[in-house]
């Protein structure tokens, strides 16, 4: 298995899913500033030539919730998702999926001062909505699903933590209580320190 892979990219959250489950794997660390054969490499596997790239055999998986959707489902005995048959299986889809889909699309538009014209079209809807939503969706205590850590945490949990630490989400007082529950997980330190290092030097 080959994980591309550079620190300061969104592979930094499937690097975290990889140590949450310990498996061996290739880490291949690609510097998106220059034209190096990895990148060329990567590029031919995810034409979008974007980290995180997972190969696994002959399978290519990209974007950050389907590839920990995928490790999570092909090591279950690592219990990073719920059973395919538990009724979790619902919000355990839509906080993998809501990430992605909706709230980094609205942060994206607001960290270049963009508002859409017409939100109400928008896959995304409005930064007010996104806003009501996250702050309903964040768990008071344990996780995202309750008491159980599963990769839901580490897509939903991950994308709060970054726009926290790039200085694009005010958090809450229950965000920012579920975040740091995040940053002491083994597997979260292990896999952010350029990030903290960036927060203890600013």
């Amino acid at each position: 298995m080959k994980h591309y892979y550079n620190p300061m990219s969104r592979a930094v959250t499937t690097d975290w899913m990889l140590k949450e489950l310990g498996i061996k794997h290739e880490q291949i660390s690609i510097d998106l500033t220059s034209n190096s054969p990895e990148l060329q490499q990567l590029r031919q596997l995810n034409p979008m030539g974007k980290l995180p790239t997972l190969v696994d055999g002959e399978h290519v998986i990209t974007e950050v919730a389907a590839i920990c959707a995928y490790l999570a489902d092909k090591y279950p005995e690592k219990q990073l998702a719920p059973e395919l048959n538990s009724a979790q299986r619902a919000s355990y889809y839509r906080y993998l999926f809501i990430a992605g889909n909706t709230i980094e699309p609205v942060f994206t538009l607001a960290a270049f001062d963009i508002q859409h014209p017409n939100p109400v079209t928008a896959g995304w809807g409005d930064t007010t909505r996104v806003m009501a939503t996250i702050e309903i969706i964040t768990p008071k205590t344990g996780w995202a699903l309750g008491e159980k850590f599963t990769a839901a945490d580490v897509v939903f949990g991950g994308l709060l933590d970054s726009l926290v630490l790039f200085g694009t989400l005010k958090a809450s007082s229950k965000v920012a209580a579920y975040i740091a529950r995040l940053r002491q997980r083994l597997a979260y330190i292990s896999t952010h320190q350029a990030f903290i290092d960036m927060t203890i030097q600013s």
